[in-house]
């Protein structure tokens, strides 16, 4: 294992001939590129026939990669069909939404509850694991690719009844939950129960649909169903290789899967990051603590960035100078042992030719996005291993839940531009722009380590949470939840209790009517000396025990809460009822970090990024990042090291970070424990 973060990227070498192969690993030691991704999307040249199997150009490239003293993320290959296997097979081919049985083409194209695709992919894994498995350059698995989509076919339907079997047991307990007495659906036969498509339950889409909790239980049968295919992969590459990490690429705030029910499954986490056009950097951060969450905080690969642009969006900008290294060392900040890039070199042909590469078409070294791939790749040689295997010591959590995403996102009601991603994303960021270093982790985590939990659009609440929720306060902690939480059971079933349900007696207020409004109109709420903007819902809030912090400033609820604190224990329930601008959330926010020392030394320059990891050793590394296109100029809050340039700076002294600059600094208190080299 290098001692130092991994670097490199896909690398698809079977598109070009072996000469090109020279030029790029020449290419690649220039860059410091020392990882490769290859064999993504190989199956129809490593599996040309059912029966046949030709490793020849796979060799030659783990073997060149080995020669030239690099390593190999070895991909299985299976997310895209061979066209043979389709042709045989026609039931490998995804029927969509709208009942459409689709014919060969694309990628992410196959039915996860076919027998053949099983079949096919797991003697593909079995087989290559075989081969490679003893390998010197082999380093990790990588199971299919950026999985993904549903199916509706009748192998679904016939699996998606099997699974409803397991998951509710009787019929009487499934009618129950899905509360089938509404418009005549109760079942009296599992075969009666037909996928939620638009030929079924749906209209005008997939969030329309007449029964929630039909739909609801797909999303979960689709995530266990492609989880699936992963897990027979990977039982078939451990009958040969018991030891190497196995992994599949995430795409962070990806709705469709249920990325927590995958984690105890992966070796490690992994994903690609490809942030919204125009999204402010804590969008990319959050998706980087999601992904550490998955495995309880253990560091993740990045396995796929732009190192330029990206070509799958209507407009598709580049990165400016300075965003590809600053957008490397925020991975790393977040908790990356693996920075890699899509792609090394462009594709000649196909959709992605104009994706952004390490190597364009001509294969030049002397272009910007070489030159600074190349200098990322000196500075990570610089910072060694400083950072493998470290830790973060948040003492705040923001719990994210699919389930609620899901649910709140397929109701009728009360406003669906409440986007669920968008009100966590507001309430995080306040946080990370406080200084506050941030868990994101799943309704089901220990939070005993938090002395903050931020629980925003907490639509569902299942199990024992309310509860826990509870002795977070109890114990002196503060307990932050928001508008439309609290409002369904597992099933998305209505609690039949005062809203915010089991979450009312830690906020100490009942919620009897909710207003919801068109997103321009703009309803004024007032937080002590600050008045603020709120749209889309305002929940009417009749406190019992809580005290108000904000009060609405117009329509009849005029000087009703807005804003409420309860005192439960030693802590605090908090309660946001509505909408607030990030204005206001950065003010509710900060009220509640501040409680418990939690504003960070430099929380008021919100466009520095800051990020604190634990190596193994103790050593405490504070990450600076500078998000503006102008220089921060800071002081600095304790004597450290910048690891990057060797420059040491004293308390008290002046700490410039240039536009999109980044600085890691040592703090000296720990330098002194480091072991000497």
């Amino acid at each position: 294992m290098t001692d130092k973060i991994r670097y490199g990227g896909d690398y698809n070498p079977e598109q070009w001939p072996e000469e090109v192969w020279d030029e790029d690993h020449r290419l690649f030691g220039r860059a410091g590129i020392d990882t490769l991704t290859v064999g993504v999307f190989a199956w129809s040249l490593t599996q040309p026939a059912e029966d046949t199997y030709d490793f020849t150009v796979l060799d030659r490239i783990l073997d060149r990669a080995a020669a030239e003293g690099r390593q190999v993320c070895l991909a299985t290959g299976t997310a895209a069909l061979p066209p043979w296997l389709a042709k045989r097979h026609p039931e490998v081919n995804r029927t969509d939404f709208e009942g459409r049985r689709h014919r060969y083409g694309q990628r992410h194209n196959f039915c996860p509850s076919s027998p053949a695709y099983r079949t096919a992919a797991t003697a593909l894994a079995g087989r290559l694991a075989e081969r490679y498995a003893e390998h010197p350059t082999l380093i990790a698995w990588h199971l299919n690719n950026e999985y993904g989509g549903a199916c509706y076919c009748d192998l679904c339907a016939d699996a998606f009844r099997d699974w409803l079997r397991d998951r509710h047991g009787t019929l009487d307990a499934l009618n129950d939950a899905w509360w089938t007495t509404f418009w005549s659906h109760r079942y009296t036969d599992w075969d009666q129960i037909e996928p939620p498509s638009a030929l079924t339950e749906h209209w005008r889409g997939t969030d329309h649909t007449a029964f929630q909790g039909i739909t609801l239980d797909y999303l979960r049968f689709t995530t266990d169903a492609l989880l699936g295919c992963f897990l027979a992969e990977k039982e078939a590459i451990r009958r040969h290789d018991p030891d190497r990490p196995v992994t599949t690429n995430f795409m962070g705030l990806y709705r469709p899967l249920d990325y927590h029910r995958w984690a105890p499954h992966l070796d490690l986490a992994s994903w690609d990051n490809y942030p919204p056009l125009d999204a402010p950097p804590t969008r990319a951060a959050l998706a980087h603590d999601l992904m550490r969450g998955l495995k309880d905080g253990a560091p993740f690969w990045l396995m796929e960035q732009t190192p330029s642009t990206t070509a799958c969006r209507d407009v598709n900008p580049l990165r400016r100078p300075g965003e590809l290294r600053l957008a490397t060392f925020q991975s790393i900040a977040h908790g990356a042992d693996a920075a890699l890039y899509f792609q090394m070199r462009a594709s000649r042909g196909a959709c992605e030719k104009y994706h952004g590469a390490v190597i364009g078409h001509a294969g030049r070294d002397d272009t910007r996005v070489f030159r600074e791939v190349a200098e990322t790749g000196r500075e990570l040689e610089l910072l060694g291993g400083a950072t493998l295997g470290a830790r973060t010591p948040a003492r705040t959590a923001l719990l994210f839940d699919w389930d609620s995403w899901w649910a709140l996102e397929i109701s009728d009601g009360p406003s669906r531009h409440v986007r669920y991603v968008e009100v966590v994303h507001a309430y995080y960021r306040a946080a990370r722009e406080a200084g506050a270093d941030v868990d994101v982790v799943p309704h089901t985590a220990d939070l005993t380590p938090y002395d903050v939990v931020l629980a925003p659009v907490l639509h569902m609440v299942k199990g024992d949470l309310a509860t826990r929720l509870e002795t977070v306060a109890s114990r002196g902690g503060t307990v932050l939840t928001t508008f439309l939480s609290g409002r369904v059971d597992e099933h998305d079933r209505a609690f039949l209790t005062d809203v915010p349900g089991p979450l009312a007696p830690l906020m100490g207020i009942r919620v009897d009517e909710w207003d919801a409004r068109p997103p321009d109109v703009v309803q004024p709420v007032r937080l002590g000396e600050l008045s603020c903007e709120a749209r889309l819902v305002f929940e009417i809030v009749l406190p019992c025990d809580a005290e108000p912090v904000g009060t609405y400033g117009a329509d009849f609820y005029a000087g009703t809460p807005a804003v409420t604190r309860h005192r439960f224990g030693a802590g605090e329930g908090w309660y946001v009822a509505t909408a607030l601008d990030q204005p206001g959330v950065d003010a509710v926010v900060r009220r509640v970090l501040d409680r418990h020392g939690l504003l960070g030394p430099y929380a008021d320059h919100p466009a520095v990024e800051t990020s604190t990891r634990v190596a193994p050793d103790g050593t405490r590394l504070l990450f600076l990042l500078n998000h503006a296109p102008e220089p921060a100029r800071l002081t600095a809050h304790t004597p450290a090291t910048d690891l990057l340039t060797g420059k040491r700076v004293e308390e008290g002294e002046p700490l410039l970070l240039d536009p999109l600059g980044v600085v890691i600094l040592l703090l000296q208190f720990e330098a002194a424990n480091m072991p000497t080299s």
